[in-house]
């Protein structure tokens, strides 16, 4: 084999918010001489920093972090760009002897930079408008219900909380007779892009959950009502993607008189409970991630990507 089809190796810290990512990401960083790629969806724009737990500018001195303030909060960032952005960090730091650690949360992020995406049809925004009025028309039960007709399998996966999916599915369908279902299947994530080690941060529930309430009050404490006033001051409305995120919608919500302080924090907490419990569900179903009880492993961790670079290394 040569040079030219040796796949470059990634290491991958994935799991739910909370869990100790980044503070993992950065001790393995130092162990390993390496630069951190951020696959967190949200940590890509700038000026949300609070509410996206983004590491500090010390933590970011220490070691250098990639793909963190990329772009503004009113512009698109899709998990297409994340890949193409990613590669490139990635040759950047290849090409400078580092290893590479990608560490986030936003497992659809971390499938694309690994797998490529499902080659399906570009979206339409006059018909994408029209199934957005429509589902504000029917509700969002309605809707799934549709995709039962033409996608049965794909609708299987989906809750009807996930409009975002529901729509993207009628849409390929309504634009090809194709259900998406089928061009997941065709494509199935098959072509392996990089050769990887993926460590999994599992945490106890109850442990996870008093964690991610202290994040919240922390985050509370260091100013975050403060950034979402600021950033609605600076015109980024809250039907912005960036600002519909957990912690900004609740906080502008706030800040418009819709609800209490305590309401705020007790829906931030709610809100990330969930994601969490999502984010699981999703890394939970690739065989691939390798499963460790908490960051607080960090030496066994170390041991195995250690082992991970030396096995092509030596």
């Amino acid at each position: 084999m040569t040079s030219s089809h040796i796949l470059t190796k990634l290491l991958i810290i994935c799991g739910p918010t909370a869990s100790g990512k980044s503070a993992l990401a950065l001790q393995l960083a130092h162990a390993l001489d390496a630069e951190i790629v951020n696959a967190d969806s949200m940590q890509v724009y700038r000026r949300l920093d609070i509410g996206t737990a983004k590491p500090s500018s010390d933590q970011q001195r220490e070691i250098r972090h990639h793909l963190i303030d990329v772009v503004e909060p009113d512009q698109q960032f899709s998990a297409a760009d994340f890949a193409s952005a990613a590669d490139t960090a990635i040759r950047d730091i290849v090409s400078r002897g580092k290893r590479v650690i990608v560490v986030g949360g936003t497992g659809l992020y971390i499938k694309a930079l690994l797998r490529g995406l499902v080659d399906s049809p570009g979206g339409e925004g006059e018909l994408r408008q029209a199934l957005q009025n429509e589902a504000g028309r029917i509700g969002n039960a309605a809707m799934l219900q549709q995709l039962r007709l033409v996608d049965p399998e794909l609708a299987a996966t989906l809750h009807p909380n996930n409009l975002v999916r529901i729509i993207r599915a009628l849409e390929v369908y309504r634009l090809t007779g194709i259900p998406l279902s089928r061009f997941q299947q065709e494509h199935a994530f098959t072509a392996r892009r990089y050769d990887t080690l993926q460590i999994g941060i599992s945490v106890d529930r109850a442990l996870l959950y008093t964690r991610i309430e202290e994040r919240v009050e922390q985050m509370l404490a260091a100013g975050l009502l403060e950034e979402v006033r600021a950033l609605l001051a600076a015109g980024y409305g809250r039907d912005l993607k960036s600002m519909r995120s957990i912690g900004y919608k609740e906080a502008a919500a706030y800040l418009s008189g819709e609800c209490s302080a305590d309401e705020t924090s007790r829906l931030i907490k709610r809100n990330t409970r969930h994601y969490a419990k999502r984010q699981l569900t999703w890394f939970m179903a690739d065989p691939d991630i390798l499963w460790f009880d908490s960051a607080d492993n960090s030496g066994t961790i170390i041991r195995n990507a250690i082992e991970f670079y030396e096995r092509r290394e030596a």
